[in-house]
């Protein structure tokens, strides 16, 4: 009898919300260790553990950890734009310099020395892999191997600069400062598209080809940039994008980072954590890399972020149709084992905050803690980590809290 009168004080206590103050908050975390915080970084890469990113001036960092920790590469006083990989080999792009030591290079023992190509002249910004070929985009011209970097050829996307590449199919796309161009016959001749925005990025997700450009958003064509339309996120300019599955990364300058799960059609801002530059209300994000379960955002000047990628993803947005009051739905499946959902209602913009509970009333993760515009939303919250039993869900808002339970048994 006494133990059930203690487990009803607890529940009671959670429905009352009295005994939380609890601070833990889903958001970015600067994981400079053995880096420092004040780098540029330009671009990620993955060859199996590591991961790598390129920078300003400093070369080369290697993480073999996830991010937790940095090491500085042989690689350690060039500036690094782009990244690509072959196999187990990596190789990087360089900015040119008067000595002669930008262009292509490669390492095949994971970073830890790097040989320059014979491309070696040539500020390399981009690359894509076609077939047997590997293709490097510079400002002034377009170069492609047929024996991974041993041997190039010159070529030229109409004396663009090459600022992003992609590959559909058999098909090569270029952004450039003046739109996307297409080649059918590996780069040796192009088309511009109808899409003539400044590009800075390309990203694919099946036969979607997206292109992030400055001032303008996100643009994407399903029909190899036949013709292109804008995406909900229409007024920013966007660095870097970033593809896992069927979810879409967009790193902007100087609004922080922004996320897609449905093609484009909406976009939910995730900038919690960001350090804030003077003058700006968000970070600058000049790179984004998804691995391990994490998404890596790089920064102009605040080096490398790191954030749980179920953390971003975890709300989506089921419906626009603003409900008539505030709402929290049973969760389903229930009981669950691992994976439920959870649905709730937002009448009003405002910032809302999801969170689980144990039946002692410990806080055990932070779905949401963000501002939400009003809309249905779903949660998909995967306990795989825990233990069978009773938890509970509460959601807040500015001018609601509800609280329901939920059963967990594997």
């Amino acid at each position: 009898m006494k133990k059930k009168f203690i487990i009803s004080v607890v529940i009671a206590l959670i429905l009352n919300s009295s005994i939380f103050i609890n601070n833990s908050i889903s958001q970015w975390i600067q994981t400079v260790n053995g880096m420092g915080s004040g780098k540029i970084i330009n671009a990620f890469e993955t060859l199996g553990t590591n991961i790598y990113a390129g920078t300003n001036e400093t070369g080369i960092y290697i993480s073999a950890n996830n991010g937790t920790t940095w090491s500085q590469s042989s690689m350690n006083n060039k500036t690094v734009y782009s990244f690509t990989t072959i196999g187990t080999d990596i190789y990087a792009g360089l900015l040119n310099n008067p000595n002669g030591s930008g262009g292509v290079w490669i390492s095949v023992n994971n970073g830890a020395n790097w040989t320059q190509t014979s491309l070696n002249s040539r500020h390399i910004i981009s690359f894509a892999l076609l077939g047997t070929y590997l293709f490097a985009g510079s400002d002034v011209d377009f170069w492609r191997s047929s024996n991974n970097g041993v041997n190039w050829t010159q070529l030229s996307v109409n004396s663009q600069s090459v600022r992003a590449l992609a590959v559909i199919g058999n098909n090569l796309f270029a952004g450039t400062y003046i739109g996307v161009y297409i080649s059918t016959n590996n780069g040796t001749s192009w088309t511009i598209t109808p899409n003539n925005r400044s590009i800075n990025s390309l990203a694919v997700i099946g036969t979607n080809l997206f292109a992030g450009t400055s001032q303008y958003g996100v643009y994407i064509s399903a029909d190899n940039g036949t013709t292109w339309s804008q995406t909900a996120l229409n007024n920013k300019s966007v660095n870097k994008l970033a593809v896992s599955g069927n979810d879409i990364f967009a790193g902007t300058y100087p609004y922080g980072v922004y996320y897609s799960s449905n093609n484009g059609a909406s976009w939910f801002q995730k900038n919690q954590g960001f350090s804030v530059p003077p003058f700006y209300n968000y970070t600058m994000i000049s790179a984004l890399k998804v691995n391990n379960g994490y998404i890596f955002s790089g920064t102009d000047g605040f080096s490398v972020y790191r954030r749980l990628y179920s953390e971003i993803i975890g709300v989506q947005n089921i419906s626009t149709e603003i409900p008539s009051k505030y709402s929290l739905s049973q969760n389903f499946p229930n009981p669950f084992n691992p994976v439920t959902n959870l649905e709730f209602g937002i009448s009003d913009l405002g910032f809302t905050s999801l969170k689980v509970y144990d039946l002692l009333g410990k806080e055990v993760v932070t779905l949401v803690n963000e501002k939400l515009n009003p809309g249905t939303y779903k949660v998909e919250f995967d306990a795989g980590s825990l233990t069978s039993g009773v938890y509970f869900y509460r959601l807040t808002t500015e001018g609601f809290s509800d609280t329901k339970r939920m059963v967990l048994i594997k």
